[in-house]
């Protein structure tokens, strides 16, 4: 999925945290795990109903810097794919 298909077509599409692009946000619909990792992003304020943005990539592109309830947060790709978004929109700059 591209850029302009997630900006286009994705309000009613439920994706994962990792194919959301830079400037973007959404709603975090659903989070998958289990254990330790759940219990931590779970803790960290990743939960059903809070929105996400997408800061920044690192330069080789994992991890990803995501900004919600007022901070910001680094996931690995491999964590980002176990969050489940919808509602995705172009943050205004």
């Amino acid at each position: 999925m591209n850029i302009s298909n997630i900006s286009e077509s994705s309000n009613d599409k439920v994706t994962t945290l990792d194919t959301l692009p830079p400037n973007h946000k959404g709603t975090i619909m659903c989070v998958h795990g289990a254990g330790a990792f759940k219990k931590r992003i779970l803790g960290m304020g990743v939960v059903a109903g809070t929105e996400i943005e997408t800061v920044r990539a690192a330069p080789l592109g994992d991890p990803v810097e995501y900004k919600l309830k007022g901070y910001c947060l680094s996931l690995r790709k491999a964590e980002a794919k176990l969050i489940e978004i919808g509602n995705v929109t172009e943050v205004k700059q």
